[in-house]
């Protein structure tokens, strides 16, 4: 598989994200520019996406939890209940900054994915969260490539 698929690929995976996408192009040896563009690519593509999908994805596991596919439904709502408490504090207290630093906190559990769920969840609108999502994800890509790159020992 073509290096930029697979970094591009990687960067769209919750936890995994842009983040971990370009330690993984680095590690593999892919020019950093690429790695770059691809991992940058899918952070801009998660960011646009996410916030307007989020309700249709609402939509169906509560219509998923009507059927054999209830577990499917009830990971989903404990993954909600997860990210209202964990997102919660910083974005009652800090708005669309704490949203930000939410996404760019480079754990598992946070990102681009769990930013925009916690937006949708805070009814945080699109106009605040798109950018919020997409600077968060692009910062912890830097927070990330600065060590990859040997940056820091």
């Amino acid at each position: 598989m073509n290096g930029f698929l697979e970094v591009f690929l990687l960067s769209l995976i919750p936890t995994f994200e842009g983040r971990y996408a370009i330690v993984y192009g680095i590690g593999r040896g892919y020019p950093l520019w690429e790695t770059l563009l691809a991992a940058s690519l899918g952070v801009l593509l998660l960011s646009l996406v996410l916030p307007a999908a989020l309700p249709y994805i609402d939509r169906l596991m509560l219509w998923l939890e009507g059927t054999f596919l209830r577990k499917i439904a009830h990971l989903y709502l404990y993954y909600v209940e997860r990210v209202r408490k964990k997102a919660h504090p910083y974005v009652e207290k800090w708005g669309f900054i704490g949203l930000t630093i939410f996404v760019a906190i480079p754990l598992p559990g946070t990102g681009v994915w769990t930013g925009a769920l916690a937006a949708y969840l805070l009814a945080i609108g699109r106009k605040q969260t798109v950018p919020a999502l997409i600077l968060g994800g692009l910062l912890s890509m830097v927070i990330t490539l600065l060590p990859a790159l040997g940056l820091f020992g």
